[in-house]
């Protein structure tokens, strides 16, 4: 009957941080545990999307606004290495905005694509089997994340690249970068080992899966109190 309830619970009830640490921890002992007559293990794959659905979808949703990426300093996108170093010089005379805008400009690209994640993680995730489950409650802090990026990234780059390239394009940064290669030498020669829309893309995958793991991390590593005697009957077992 314990079986039952946890599952029943877990397909049911509003999934918050707290729930989901538990439905994780819980749902490892149930996998291993189960009495195989009564609970499928159809049931325990379920519960876990459900789960995941959640984390992908707050990181999906704290990189897909405006300045989700510009204002986050962790998956901020920066200028390339090689760039930055004309961009310092440009800067110390007073001809650094074209940088400037170029960089913000790649950030505003990625806010915009990563919205299209979301039924790309929804997709990775009915696809999700028993022995994938298995390997992610038994896995590491990032076992989940590291499923998305291999179920997804192929996916991710096919569907951020327009969206990526119309974004810079639409506010005149594309042209501008090419302005840019033209009038800076130095940032011309560069520009031959560089494609900005690949940049862009890859910088934008990094950002969301880091997301992507800060949200797993927060479901194994920080419950809360539980605040009903069910829940605690439920997701509190040691």
């Amino acid at each position: 009957m314990k079986t039952f309830a946890f599952v029943a619970i877990l397909l049911l009830c509003p999934l918050t941080y707290v729930q989901l640490d538990r439905v994780l921890k819980q749902a490892e002992d149930t996998v291993d545990q189960r009495d195989t007559s009564g609970l499928s293990d159809s049931k325990i794959t379920s519960g876990l999307r459900e789960a995941l659905q959640v984390s992908t979808g707050n990181a999906v949703a704290q990189t897909g606004k405006p300045d989700g990426f510009l204002k986050n300093e962790a998956i901020k996108i920066l200028l390339p290495s090689r760039f930055e170093s004309v961009a310092k010089g440009a800067r110390m005379f007073g001809l650094g905005k074209p940088f400037d805008d170029l960089e913000v400009g790649m950030n505003r690209a990625a806010e915009a694509s990563t919205p299209l994640a979301k039924q790309i993680f929804l997709s990775a995730l009915r696809k999700m089997t028993f022995t994938d489950v298995r390997h992610i409650l038994a896995g590491n802090d990032t076992a989940a994340t590291d499923y998305f990026k291999r179920q997804s990234s192929a996916d991710l780059t096919t569907a951020f690249t327009p969206v990526v390239h119309t974004s810079m394009e639409d506010v005149g940064l594309v042209a501008q970068y090419d302005r840019l290669l033209k009038d800076v030498p130095e940032a011309s020669a560069i520009s031959q080992e560089f494609d900005l829309d690949k940049y862009v893309v890859g910088k934008t995958l990094d950002g969301l899966f880091y997301m992507l793991g800060e949200e797993e991390k927060k479901i194994r590593h920080h419950p809360i109190a539980q605040t009903t005697a069910l829940l605690k009957e439920v997701f509190g077992r040691k």
